[in-house]
């Protein structure tokens, strides 16, 4: 077995080790709960190369950084962070890989449906759920426009289930945005969790509501009301513990309320405005939706404090036009932002339906920050009726990059 170096310089003196500690010809040096027992000691292990199994040596670090985040969380100095020894104790949950899950948006979405509809119930859920955030991180990575394009477009689709869909994308945004507000990268993990698992105490019910034709019950104005303390005690029975998660998910809804810790205010102003950002996004049978620029300003409109700085800095995030939204050009085209420009009001697009009302065949994507492409007015996604070709879509993405 290939070994991994244990940081000898961050343990501290008479503090018991949580994991057996090896040389690398596999000779037992430490055994879990042993502690060092001098400064003579550590240059011991440090001349053995001293290590541990790389199962230990990740669940060891991903303890120091739930330790680290605990320490900020309570306002502990920098300093004293910085000369933090290893924590001697490992969590269950700190060993928890995540299940490996291959392809693109739509099947992970398939996956995070399943988890959430069957709550409480679920199987292996924390491995599940640690793959798809494993997975929705390496895709925004890849291709953040690609990204938004996807799940945009997924959101117009009610036969893939609304509840995962809007779960992926609220994930997406919140990320984005809390990137451009500078927010600490623990809690960034914590948000984008809290968006996957927000809505897993109604998430059946979410996509009932989706496809309903007649107004709200009241048994279902109660669910949603008390949805969000439902979901954190689904969360918490099936083990997870991150209190920055269960905080967020807890008063995703009540965003300003005093029980809530002050530490996460931030992160719950972002899921909150995120979350309805993209409700109102998504058609019902009883409304229709708000395009994304409209969309953001019912939500800043009259609006001050913080909240102005959420909302701008979702805009510059994922534009007025994010890709996967419908624009309407001044030469009569119906087109489709496929990547953001340089500014929130200026994407690149693609024609999808020209002047005449004729579906376009030659997709070919236009800078609308040049006035010859400028953009009319935003269009709601029911009104577009075209099929479009995500291959040819990337391919007029990826002559624009060259």
């Amino acid at each position: 077995m290939k070994y991994v170096p244990i940081p000898i310089a961050m343990l501290e003196i008479g503090r018991p080790l949580p994991v057996d500690v090896w040389s690398p010809s596999g000779q037992l040096l430490l055994r879990k709960g042993q502690p060092v027992q001098s400064a003579q000691h550590k240059e011991r292990l440090h001349a053995h190369n001293a290590g541990s199994t790389p199962n230990d040596a990740w669940a060891w670090q991903r303890a120091y950084e739930r330790m680290v985040h605990t320490m900020m969380r309570e306002g502990v100095d920098l300093q004293t962070i910085a000369n933090a020894p290893m924590p001697s104790e490992i969590l269950q949950r700190d060993y928890i890989a995540a299940e490996e899950l291959n392809g693109g948006w739509l099947d992970l979405q398939e996956v995070l449906r399943g988890i959430l509809y069957q709550g409480g119930l679920a199987i292996s859920p924390l491995r599940r759920l640690a793959g798809i955030e494993k997975k929705a991180v390496e895709l925004l990575r890849a291709d953040t426009d690609d990204s938004l394009f996807c799940l945009f477009q997924a959101l117009t689709d009610n036969t893939l289930g609304y509840c995962a869909t809007h779960a992926l994308l609220c994930a997406v945004v919140c990320e984005l945005t809390a990137k451009k507000l500078g927010l600490d990268p623990l809690l960034r993990r914590s948000l984008f969790n809290a968006a996957l698992t927000m809505n897993i105490g109604m998430a059946r019910e979410q996509d009932s509501l989706a496809r309903q034709s007649t107004a709200v019950t009241d048994w279902q104005r109660t669910l949603i009301r008390e949805h969000p303390l439902r979901s954190m005690e689904i969360l918490s029975a099936i083990g997870i513990s991150d209190p920055d998660q269960l905080d967020i998910v807890r008063w995703h809804h009540a965003v300003e309320s005093e029980e809530a810790v002050p530490h996460t205010l931030t992160a719950r102003r972002i899921i909150g405005m995120t979350d309805g950002f993209v409700a109102k996004m998504a058609a019902r049978k009883t409304r229709s939706s708000l395009s994304p620029v409209s969309a953001v300003k019912s939500m800043v409109l009259g609006v001050e404090g913080p909240t102005v700085g959420v909302g701008s800095a979702m805009a510059q995030a994922v534009g007025f036009y994010p890709p996967g939204s419908y624009v309407q050009l001044a030469n009569g085209d119906t087109a489709v932002a496929v990547q953001r420009g340089e500014r929130a009001n200026t994407p690149w697009v693609v024609s999808v339906v020209d002047k005449d009302g004729m579906p376009v065949s030659n997709y070919m994507a236009k800078d609308t920050a040049n006035p010859a492409n400028a953009i009319l007015a935003p269009v709601n996604f029911e009104r577009v009726r075209v099929a479009i070709s995500l291959d040819k879509i990337r391919k007029a993405r990826d002559r624009i990059r060259r």
